[in-house]
């Protein structure tokens, strides 16, 4: 005797039971609701012109380049200034006896640019005395006067480019910036300030000559030293005007 199933209510309102001749007559699929989420990102007229342009090979215009912190250097660092080394040369120069223990060969061996600029700017500056072409002829002989001394000290035989006669050169010019200040005070005794420019400009010349002219000279020192030592006296007279 075959008894039919069935239906029990559910007692916590949460199942339905049925009976299983019923259950056979259940059949189908559950389809899933399509969920579009979005999490604050494109708008759909956003989406549509990004994938827009993209069908029409465009999307390098959506491409965003992220910087890296790495590359990102000092501004310093960047324009390749390094003030220790600037300082370092600048003691060398005012400082040029060999007893003293500086390593003065790297005014010479390490040439930078920014530094000599920035003494003979300051050369410049002090020089001014109104004239404000001074500046401009200041930098002018300190470009033509380093390439006279450099071609000449490559015709004596001398190993050395144009960039570390420039540098040197224009480090050399420190003793001179030195006096400058001894000059306006005893610019009224005649005698004493004709000794301070003298002393300035041997001191000038000694500190550029003991870098730039090396043993591969040997007797032709003279040719290369009185040059530089001429250049110096130009540049002072374009500071006092004598």
């Amino acid at each position: 005797m075959h008894q039919q199933a069935q239906h029990f209510s559910p007692t916590n309102g949460d199942f339905t039971f049925v009976s299983s001749t019923d259950a056979e007559e259940l059949s189908g699929s559950i389809d899933a609701p399509e969920v579009k989420l979005n999490l604050g990102g494109e708008s759909p007229k956003d989406a549509y012109a990004t994938a827009f342009l993209r069908q029409r090979g465009y999307g390098w215009l959506l491409e965003v380049d992220e910087e890296d912190p790495e590359d990102t250097k000092p501004l310093l660092e960047e324009l390749d200034i390094d003030l220790k080394d600037i300082y370092y040369k600048i003691r060398c120069v005012l400082m040029p006896m060999p007893s003293l223990g500086f390593n003065r060969q790297v005014v010479r061996d390490n040439p930078d640019f920014w530094g000599p600029l920035a003494v003979v700017l300051l050369f410049s500056m002090i020089s001014l005395y109104g004239q404000f072409r001074v500046v401009s002829w200041i930098i002018t002989i300190w470009i033509f006067g380093s390439l006279t001394i450099f071609l000449l000290a490559r015709v004596l035989g001398g190993e050395v480019s144009y960039g570390q006669v420039v540098g040197v050169i224009g480090y050399s010019l420190l003793p001179l910036i030195v006096i400058a200040p001894l000059l306006l005070v005893v610019g009224a005794f005649e005698v004493v300030s004709t000794l301070i420019k003298l002393f300035g400009v041997f001191w000038a010349a000694y500190s550029a000559a003991s870098l730039l002219v090396g043993d591969e000279f040997k007797t032709k020192k003279p040719l290369l030293i009185y040059p530089i030592f001429l250049l110096y006296i130009y540049f002072l007279s374009l500071y006092t005007g004598v």
